[in-house]
């Protein structure tokens, strides 16, 4: 899977649907804001949920899994099947997309590069706080991008670790979740900061209650919306964006376990029942 081996023209690939994988469903809400925002494209979903979660994971192993699935998204006779793959998945995109990058044919977009990017847009000289699981926040990935991005940015960071179950309970708007998030949240909100970083892709679930706790004078930066403005500036900036809105099924499906219950977790995540069957496959 070598860029030199790619040599289809901009004409060849609008057509093309667009790859998007995670460790399970948390990617979800970041394939729900690519179709909000790219409505001519299709895409193809992965989630691979006999391996969730990532975070445990080594990263050799981390890296190994999204190979796999980037092989799954690619094949095709002799050429992919998608113009570009999302990684929606903070693990992957912090372990294996900076590798992957150099080795795919087609752009590999991660969560972190584009949360980051914006939150650097947005604050470059301020102060960018963000939040995410144990993992993630031990990996300081997003401050690795950010100083880089904003050198002269402070950055704050704060692991939430209930707040993936809270959202998988679906306890969106329960007094105990606005409770949990006030208490994650405090050591960050006395910092007032400029922008903050939802570094987990079932948080922006929370935004709404996040928002309400930071007040407005925080810009909160949700995987979804920095994920679908990077993808489409991309798609643009290559000449690879449709020009014609799918009629019919514009996304499919694909979990390595559990086809029926990512089906009943994808109608909460996405707001609307899945149009065609959730496929089951063995990479």
């Amino acid at each position: 899977m070598k860029s030199s081996d790619f040599r289809l023209q901009a004409s060849d690939l609008r057509h093309l649907p667009i790859g998007v994988f995670d460790s399970g469903i948390g990617g979800l809400t970041v394939l729900k804001g690519l179709l909000k925002e790219l409505p001519n494209e299709r895409f193809i979903y992965f989630g691979d949920t006999a391996r969730v979660p990532y975070g445990t994971k080594s990263p050799e192993a981390v890296l190994r899994y999204s190979r796999e699935i980037c092989r799954f998204l690619l094949k095709g006779k002799g050429s992919p099947q998608v113009k570009m793959i999302v990684a929606a998945c903070n693990t992957a995109s912090a372990l294996a997309v900076p590798i992957l990058k150099k080795e795919l044919p087609v752009p590999l977009i991660g969560v972190v590069e584009a949360g980051a990017g914006a939150a650097a847009r947005l604050a470059p000289q301020g102060t960018i706080a963000i939040i995410g699981t144990k993992a993630t926040i031990k990996s300081s990935i997003y401050a690795k991008y950010l100083k880089r991005l904003a050198p002269k940015s402070k950055i704050l960071s704060q692991a939430c670790p209930l707040f993936v179950p809270l959202v998988e309970e679906g306890w969106l708007n329960q007094p105990v979740t606005h409770e949990i998030a006030r208490i994650y949240l405090e050591p960050l909100t006395g910092k007032k900061p400029d922008a903050l970083i939802l570094g987990c892709t079932h948080y922006p679930l929370l935004k709404e209650t996040i928002s309400r706790i930071f007040g407005p004078n925080t810009a909160v930066i949700d995987s979804p919306t920095a994920v679908a403005q990077k993808v489409k500036d991309e798609l643009i900036r290559l000449g690879i964006e449709s020009k014609c809105r799918p009629q019919k099924y514009k996304t499919q499906f694909f979990v390595s376990d559990d086809p029926k219950g990512f089906e009943r977790s994808a109608r909460f995540f996405l707001s609307r029942p899945i149009l065609k069957s959730v496929r089951l496959i063995r990479l």
